[in-house]
């Protein structure tokens, strides 16, 4: 598909026909998982670069360790943080993220995520980008899941299902699918919420990167040519 031109943008009645059609095949996803505000953005550090399932086993040492809470992550060593999340991956790296974090909600919030989530969302966004270690995906993932906030993920699935429809250039970028994506469907947080889960839901199931299983898709219906 990379060289093919788009076939058409989607407008909103189609986008919301294409939620519809992944809602009829695998009903409200209810993601992100998490017992709090604050292990979901945990766990949106720790999803960086490796599958969920190593995630769930960091979160789970962290729980087990006590450390799942802002006063406990800003009191404990680097060293033994790094250890605890070692299942995640790059654990040293996310080390110094969870703290970057937290020092980021001192320093802005006095360390109160209730405090945190009453700001307007264009300030929490534009201040969560400066924070070292966290991109858009992250800080939207944050902003939509923790925080509440209606604001459109873009992931690897986003895109390579977008992709494959004809629907975006292979030159779009992360803030250019955003924009699309939120200037055509209403702007509620529960909508964006399930939406994107519907994706990370088809990307794994069925549009996966080396394997397209169309004929199985809830999407196959909307593929170019049908």
């Amino acid at each position: 598909m990379k060289n093919r031109k788009i076939r058409t943008v989607p407008d909103h009645e189609l986008l919301i026909k294409i939620y519809h059609a992944m809602l009829s095949a695998h009903g409200h996803r209810r993601w992100w998982p998490g017992d709090t505000p604050f292990e979901i953005m945990v766990g949106a550090i720790l999803t960086q670069n490796t599958a969920w399932k190593n995630v769930e086993k960091a979160i789970a040492g962290l729980k087990k360790e006590k450390l799942l809470s802002i006063s406990a992550i800003r009191q404990v060593s680097l060293a033994k943080l790094a250890k605890v999340i070692r299942p995640s991956g790059y654990f040293n790296q996310k080390a110094r993220k969870l703290k970057a974090l937290i020092r980021h909600m001192d320093q802005e919030y006095g360390g109160s995520l209730k405090r945190m989530k009453q700001q307007p969302l264009p300030a929490l966004r534009e201040k969560l980008l400066e924070v070292w270690g966290i991109g858009p995906e992250t800080a939207d993932s944050i902003l939509l899941y923790a925080l509440e906030k209606p604001v459109f993920v873009v992931d690897t699935y986003t895109k390579r299902i977008l992709l494959r429809h004809r629907w975006i250039p292979e030159s779009a970028d992360y803030n250019q699918i955003q924009r699309l994506l939120m200037r055509r469907l209403p702007e509620q947080e529960r909508l964006y919420n399930d939406y994107h889960a519907q994706l990370v839901a088809v990307g794994n199931r069925y549009c996966k990167r080396s394997q397209a299983l169309c004929e199985q898709c809830p999407l196959e219906p909307y593929l170019p040519g049908r």
